[in-house]
């Protein structure tokens, strides 16, 4: 309850998102050493030199995000899988790449664990999305790139939305939403962000 007190007052609202994050128990993406900060508004260091977000970022990206009930989302950058658990509890499907074999092998393990069978999670390079599966209703990207790519675009669904940091440096990122329309991509900033950057292919020696 102290989790979505401090959600609500960065300017979370949404009532199913809310509930999403209620109901989705942090302290299992984190490692042991972290399970006592699990319900703060904090990012925390997880495997393989990643993070996951803060509470807050992933409150408001999955606001911006508007995944409905018949929404099948993308997303890039599972990590922990803490993300991908949120939006199987706001959408139909959801299909989440990892490009960390080990990562992406703890993170199933644990949607396994709460029996969010909607998601499916693989290794991969998620530069490329997931063209067997396109397009997709919403596309959420957990990694910072320099400009949004043009390949998971054209993954997008007519009408569909994409939320994503961008920026040139680790210091200076955008969140930003996109809306894909016949008239073409209708930009929205929605806060300053600090992301891990989007690198393309996999890591070598990923086991």
């Amino acid at each position: 309850m102290r989790l979505v007190y401090s959600l609500r007052s960065r300017g979370v609202t949404d009532a199913r998102v809310l509930a999403a994050i209620e109901a989705t128990p942090r302290h299992m993406f984190v490692d042991r050493a972290f399970r006592d900060r699990a319900y703060d508004d904090l990012p925390l260091p997880i495997a393989c030199g990643q993070t996951i977000s803060q509470p807050s970022v992933v409150g408001v990206m999955t606001q911006a995000l508007a995944p409905t009930p018949r929404c099948k989302v993308l997303e890039v950058g599972a990590g922990s899988g803490y993300q991908a658990a949120v939006l199987a509890r706001l959408a139909r499907r959801v299909y989440a790449i990892e490009r960390h074999k080990a990562l992406a092998r703890e993170a199933a393990q644990r949607l396994k664990a709460l029996d969010l069978g909607s998601v499916s999670l693989v290794s991969g390079d998620g530069a490329l999305g997931w063209p067997d599966q396109a397009p997709f209703d919403r596309i959420m990207v957990t990694a910072a790139a320099e400009d949004p790519p043009a390949l998971l675009l054209s993954q997008l669904r007519e009408g569909g939305v994409m939320v994503l940091p961008v920026g040139q440096s680790d210091d200076v990122q955008q969140l930003i939403r996109i809306v894909k329309t016949p008239q073409g991509l209708e930009y929205t900033e929605l806060l300053p962000v600090r992301f891990v950057p989007l690198l393309a292919g996999l890591p070598e020696g990923d086991a």
